[in-house]
């Protein structure tokens, strides 16, 4: 990549911050960016045209495979970058875009989540997963959730630039909060809530992932759900204990109640208690 491509790339990654965009935002456009550019290694980005982009989408991202969900974030981190960095606007919208396909979110029981979460013995762990249960939270909102973040008095916990860098408060059950304040007394954390292995560090991504598969596989042996199946297990849950797509929207920090109706495709409630006609058969 050319000197000049590179300081553009840099220039992109600070606004970005700037911008209050989450970490793993900046990292995955800024990757496109650069991975965009080192294609084009011959031209400087203010000679790239609408033609280089299809070129790119077609020589690059669909000769080797790539997903349509990476397809439309290159797609979105080109069109930042010229509208912010080089104040040029691209007709990005001319080019093909892929349809992302509308999969219904995997729900896990919530008899196997209890055996999971109250089988864990390694008590950090235990609040780790329990938390992203037990207030719907992403698994960066977990990460990034500092001590500060906490109000043991409200019962309160604050998501802090969640997606859309939006902010949140979700309330804490008090059997939560006890739970949060042993394990407070017990590592003492500095800054983060949950932290890794040296104090006042995050705690891994890969490291939360792992420790889920872990304990879901002593209850699951063979599962295919993922650490953000909790969050889906959680609203999918409280739909079906009765609780109102509004406030659900509002605990998971959805800008739209169109994602939220997603759970009234996965929630058994009502859909059980549907007289099946075959049951008027003598089978």
């Amino acid at each position: 990549m050319k000197r000049e491509s590179s300081d553009k790339v840099a220039q992109f990654k600070d606004w970005l911050k700037s911008r209050r965009y989450s970490e793993n935002t900046v990292k995955t456009y800024t990757e496109a960016i650069n991975t965009f550019f080192n294609f084009f290694s011959d031209k400087h980005p203010s000679e790239i045209t609408n033609s280089d982009i299809i070129r790119f989408n077609n020589q690059f991202i669909l000769k080797r495979g790539y997903s349509a969900s990476y397809q439309n974030q290159v797609v979105n981190a080109i069109k930042l970058f010229y509208l912010k960095v080089e104040n040029r606007h691209l007709d990005i919208d001319n080019i093909d875009r892929p349809k992302r396909a509308h999969s219904l979110p995997k729900v896990i029981a919530k008899s196997d989540v209890e055996k999971m979460l109250t089988s864990i013995p390694n008590l950090k762990h235990k609040t780790a997963l329990t938390l992203i249960y037990a207030c719907g939270l992403r698994r960066s909102e977990l990460i990034n959730l500092k001590l500060s973040h906490l109000d043991s008095r409200r019962k309160t916990l604050t998501v802090v630039n969640g997606k859309g860098q939006k902010d949140r408060v979700l309330p804490v059950s008090e059997k939560i909060m006890n739970m949060i304040i042993r394990y407070y007394k017990m590592y003492r954390p500095k800054i983060y809530l949950i932290e890794g292995q040296l104090t006042g560090e995050k705690y891994s991504e890969t490291s939360l992932e792992n420790i889920f598969h872990k304990y879901l596989g002593n209850v699951l042996k063979k599962h295919n759900f993922t650490l953000h199946c909790l969050r889906h297990s959680y609203a999918t849950h409280l739909l079906e204990a009765g609780v109102s797509l509004r406030y659900i929207q509002d605990l998971l920090g959805h800008k739209s109640s169109r994602t939220t109706e997603i759970y009234t495709h996965v929630s058994m409630t009502g859909l059980q208690n549907i007289k099946n006609p075959a049951d008027d058969f003598d089978l």
